[in-house]
């Protein structure tokens, strides 16, 4: 009887192992973005395209001197060649949490932010990402963030 008991709490122990390595949901798609941070940091361009789809959108919501609000488009290229042509550790964002939505393979993602160039204190904001889950994991396909001076917890 005591063998069986210890086998069935083996067996418990190493099914319950198993259902916590796997990765949630919520966990890779926080992986991917962290994926671009960390290429962000490292400079690593390769790094930072890993974590996109070939076609994503990037924008950010600017205000001009009148207080006039629009949209600005990037190329994702763009940011490749310049994450990859920056010196390792220059460009750190540091996130403040993530709020993650997913239905199937759709997944939204909210995070606050600050960014710095080295040592210095840029800007701070919020990141809208919206993610898809592909064959290869999940993928960011649009990014929009807002970018301010004020109001920034340093």
């Amino acid at each position: 009887m005591k063998s069986i008991l210890l086998g069935l709490a083996l067996f418990m122990m190493a099914l319950t192992s198993q259902i916590q390595a796997q990765d949630l949901p919520e966990q890779q798609v926080q992986a991917t973005i962290e994926l671009l941070f960390e290429g962000m940091l490292e400079a690593d361009g390769e790094k930072v395209s890993d974590a996109f789809q070939s076609d994503a959108i990037m924008q950010t919501i600017v205000k001009n001197e009148k207080g006039e609000v629009s949209i600005r488009t990037g190329s994702l290229e763009a940011f490749v060649n310049s994450i990859g042509s920056s010196e390792p550790g220059r460009l750190n964002e540091k996130i403040g949490g993530y709020e993650i939505k997913i239905d199937g393979e759709l997944a939204s993602a909210w995070t606050p932010y600050e960014f710095y160039v080295g040592e210095e204190f840029s800007h701070c904001g919020v990141n809208s990402f919206q993610l898809l889950k592909t064959a290869e994991g999940w993928k960011i396909f649009h990014i929009v963030d807002t970018r301010r001076q004020d109001n920034c917890v340093e």
